[in-house]
């Protein structure tokens, strides 16, 4: 009896397996996962904001001085792991279909919130440099604040892209656990018709 359910749940793996696999190559299982090439594209998008993005962060460092020191230093960890993702995903984009897809969305969320506080920082330094007549600070920040207002926009606009294909990678997935299920669900209708057979006299 023992070596029976053995071989039955072995069976039983063997068959969801081989039908999950054999579904996720099938074409009329249509997951829609992102394809290499919108994933690259996402990643010239992100790489050229964070060109803009890294001499603001040099500007603030100066302008700010100690003041921001700490927030210019997470805003460059938050920059730091966005630019390892993308030379990972350069070099393998199906990587960004996983976990880490999600860590470079929730990146660049991170990054465009960060600019936009940033700019509302240089709006209240340009502010306090026209209350005490230093015009030439005021300009200063008045121009930083709308370069990382411009830079946030920026970062808003490919993080939302990357989402829009994560979120059709958890769809897929979701459509291949479905199909999983499926199969997994069909193969033990067949082993428990295949254990009565055989239980038969």
């Amino acid at each position: 009896m023992r070596l029976r359910r053995s071989i039955c749940s072995t069976l039983f793996i063997l068959c969801a397996v081989t039908s999950a696999r054999a579904q996720k190559h099938d074409t009329k299982y249509d997951t829609n996962f992102p394809t290499d090439d919108e994933i690259r594209l996402v990643l010239t998008q992100a790489e050229r904001a964070i060109r803009e993005y890294k001499p603001l962060l040099d500007m603030q460092e100066k302008t700010f001085g100690k003041a921001g020191a700490e927030a210019v230093k997470k805003d460059r960890e938050t920059v730091h792991g966005i630019d390892v993702a993308i030379v990972a995903f350069g070099k393998n984009p199906q990587a960004f279909n996983g976990p880490m897809g999600f860590a470079f969305f929730e990146w660049l969320d991170d990054a465009c919130r960060n600019a936009l506080l940033s700019s509302e920082s240089a709006m209240n330094s340009a502010t306090e440099g026209l209350m005490g007549g230093d015009k030439q600070k005021a300009q200063t920040n008045i121009e930083l604040a709308k370069d990382l207002v411009n830079v946030s926009t920026v970062l808003y606009t490919v993080s939302e892209n990357a989402g829009a294909l994560y979120a059709r990678y958890v769809a897929g997935e979701d459509k291949l656990a479905q199909v999983g299920l499926k199969a997994a669900t069909d193969c033990l209708d067949i082993l428990k018709k295949g254990t009565k057979t055989t239980a038969k006299p």
